[in-house]
């Protein structure tokens, strides 16, 4: 049985098919390449660990998206529980780095003024570390609340990742609060299995898994994680994506132009999108207006 949220949405769906006379049903979202579904993973705490498992991600073709407390970088390096910020280059090459506070305080127990200089010095010491722009986060110990998001928002970052596993795969409703599928421990190889079998009334799929590396090098057990990886690693259907590719990607489907009748599509954003239509995988540049309908 599908979870509620799954259910209402695969009802809802339905629905606008019966209304649009079965028209706009021709037409479905896809990630780039025409490629059906999207796996992506989040590490905090940039513990020693993420560099084997960074590298894990890296041989097998996939991404993921490591969110630093750039607070411990200082003490980084030979001896240190954490990577120093001389190596992030070269054990991150090829992911995405991101924020998760200086110092890994709970946002939630802080100041306007403590919570703007915890998310927005993270934010700045990443970027002149990396060279580029640090727009992600995950909230310390998974803690937010409205007024979190909203400083999070108006400070530049564009996502932000919860611990609340939903088990599903639908796209988050609000990037500010990404719920992901699940941790690690939380019958991974199960929900990769079902991953794999999607049903169809999913439109852009997500497989979303997060977790800690020290939880493995602690434990010095990697099966599961390694097991996962080689399931599903080279499938032609899925994109392998960091967390803000994939919330940029799926931002601008969601601002795409219709005409009345649905079958005619612009693009009013700087992203290609790519389509999946009766005729075959379509894809619309920026400011491109194109008929997707029936020919």
């Amino acid at each position: 049985m599908l979870p509620r949220q799954e259910k209402g949405i695969s009802e809802c769906s339905g629905i606008l098919s019966a209304v649009s006379g079965g028209k706009r049903g021709n037409m479905r979202f896809v990630y780039p390449q025409g490629k059906r579904k999207a796996l992506t993973f989040s590490y905090d705490d940039g513990q020693i660990f993420d560099r084997r498992l960074a590298e894990l991600f890296r041989s097998a073709g996939m991404k993921a998206t490591f969110h630093l407390n750039s607070g411990n970088l200082e003490e980084g390096g030979n001896g240190s529980f954490y990577v120093g910020k001389e190596e992030l280059g070269k054990v991150y090459a090829g992911h995405e780095i991101a924020c998760h506070g200086v110092q890994h305080r709970n946002p939630v127990t802080l100041s306007l003024e403590q919570l703007v200089l915890e998310l927005q010095e993270d934010r700045k010491a990443l970027e002149k570390l990396t060279g580029g722009l640090v727009q992600g986060l995950s909230y310390a110990f998974g803690s937010y609340n409205g007024d979190v998001m909203d400083t999070a928002k108006k400070l530049g970052i564009k996502y932000s990742r919860t611990v609340q596993g939903t088990g599903g795969f639908f796209p988050p409703a609000d990037f500010l609060a990404w719920h992901p599928t699940c941790h690690h421990d939380n019958h991974l190889l199960e929900l990769g299995d079902r991953f794999l079998k999607v049903e169809g009334y999913y439109e852009l799929p997500l497989m979303y898994v997060w977790g800690h590396s020290y939880e493995f090098g602690n434990s010095g057990d990697w099966s599961v994680i390694e097991a996962f990886v080689e399931k599903m690693k080279g499938r032609e259907d899925i994109w392998y994506a960091s967390n803000i590719e994939i919330c940029t990607y799926i931002e601008a489907t969601r601002k795409q132009e219709f005409s009345a009748d649905g079958l005619t599509m612009r693009n009013p954003t700087c992203v290609e999108v790519w389509v999946s239509t009766k005729e075959g995988i379509l894809t619309v540049k920026p400011g491109e207006v194109r008929y997707i309908g029936e020919h």
